[in-house]
């Protein structure tokens, strides 16, 4: 039995980079061997098993032979006779096939470590192209990476276009799907994710509502960039400056979707997008199965982003009836997450990325006067029912208003 270190901790360790958990491949020995130092097996479909101790995963060496579409059409040899060789052939980039032994050694036959220092993203095989969800992890790691100038090489774009041509990403599952996004949402420069799908075209297939944003003219006074596609990885990138936080970068990314459904004679004019966009993004987060704390956020964002940038100019009652539509008086912590995708949108155009953001805390500001108003003084006063509602927005209006007197005298 021979166990060896392998992919992500290998590859990070190279690159200087914090290692987030350390992989194990185990060559020449059986399930039964493991079992029997008390590793315990996780799953049905593959033999990984945790460490008694240190709860990493240990994988036998294996090989895989596609027998069907999709990403489970697949049969699995792990046998004690299976290389370590044989097993880094198997897996998806370069980079990540690469393996220290016990001595440290680093054992790299597929040129892992000349792809990092030529910051290269290459697949191992042809073999790559059996899994689709490689197109999407490659796409994540692209995300990843680019920050420190990694690009896909041209003979795996090559090949991720055939997979697509193929109908390799119709057979993704939606759950599949939607983990590599949540992953990518992650990333440092999520935007990096999408550019990646649209250039082999696995983003028509997989994000159609996200494509069909690309050629759709906006008024270049206001995006000078234009392009809807663009504007809207921009938003994405300026949310993930903002914010950690894959629920705002989600509704960053799908803000916009109603602009590519906007009646083309009047483009670049994009009248009622927020409106029209919501069967958009009921489509999406369906097909993809979105939490509903995602797609909760999204469709407050992209219904009431307008009011969001408008709100220095908005009168106290619009602030009051905002906050109640985004639910901000029950659940006020709603506020945050919405503010900051919307200051992402503002920031997310050419030119404006340093641009400060006062609509925030005009909002902020309003919300913190609005929640001041208690409902008990309105009680004893005999309020009940509809009045008592409508006395509750005019206390919080008069609030509000005061409130404005005073953030504009200091602005």
């Amino acid at each position: 039995m021979k166990i060896y270190l392998v992919g992500g901790a290998v590859r990070d360790a190279l690159l200087g980079r914090p290692i987030r958990e350390r992989d194990w491949v185990v060559v020449g020995a059986t399930a039964e061997a493991l079992l029997a130092r008390n590793f315990k097996p996780v799953g049905k479909d593959f033999p990984v098993f945790l460490h008694p101790e240190t709860k990493d995963e240990y994988a036998l060496a294996r090989t895989e032979r596609k027998t069907a579409p999709g990403y489970h059409g697949f049969v699995m040899h792990a046998e004690p006779d299976v290389t370590l060789e044989q097993d880094l052939l198997r897996r998806d980039l370069t980079i990540n096939a690469m393996a220290r032994d016990e001595h440290g050694r680093l054992i790299d036959p597929y040129g892992g470590l000349r792809d990092l220092e030529a910051r290269r993203l290459r697949h191992v095989s042809t073999a790559f192209s059996e899994d689709p969800v490689r197109i999407l992890r490659l796409a994540r790691f692209a995300a990843r990476f680019a920050p420190l100038g990694f690009r896909v090489a041209d003979e795996t774009l090559v090949l991720m276009r055939d997979m697509v041509t193929a109908g390799e990403v119709d057979a993704l599952v939606p759950e599949r799907v939607f983990a590599e996004l949540s992953k990518a949402l992650t990333e440092e420069t999520p935007s990096v994710f999408f550019e990646v799908l649209r250039t082999c075209g696995a983003l028509a297939r997989l994000f159609p509502e996200i494509e069909a944003l690309f050629g759709v003219p906006q008024p270049p006074v206001h995006h000078p960039e234009i392009d809807t596609g663009v504007h809207t990885l921009m938003v994405l990138d300026q949310a993930a400056k903002l914010s950690p936080d894959p629920v705002v970068r989600f509704a960053a990314l799908t803000h916009d979707l109603g602009k590519a459904l906007t009646d083309p004679l009047n483009w670049p004019r994009h009248h009622g997008h927020e409106k029209l966009g919501l069967p958009a993004l009921e489509r999406l987060c369906t097909r993809l199965k979105v939490p509903n704390t995602h797609r909760k956020l999204a469709e407050k964002v992209m219904r009431y982003h307008g009011h969001a940038h408008r709100a220095l100019e908005l009168r106290p009652g619009t602030l009051v009836d905002l906050f109640q539509r985004l639910d901000a008086y029950r659940q006020q912590d709603v506020l945050e997450p919405f503010l900051l995708a919307c200051e992402a949108d503002a920031r997310g155009r050419t030119g404006f990325e340093q641009r400060a953001y006062p609509q925030a805390d005009r909002l902020r500001n309003a919300h913190r006067a609005a929640l001041a108003v208690s409902v008990q003084p309105l009680l004893e006063q005999g309020y009940r029912g509809v009045e008592l509602g409508q006395a509750l927005r005019l206390e919080r209006i008069r609030r509000v208003r005061a409130e404005a007197d005073g953030f504009m005298s200091h602005r």
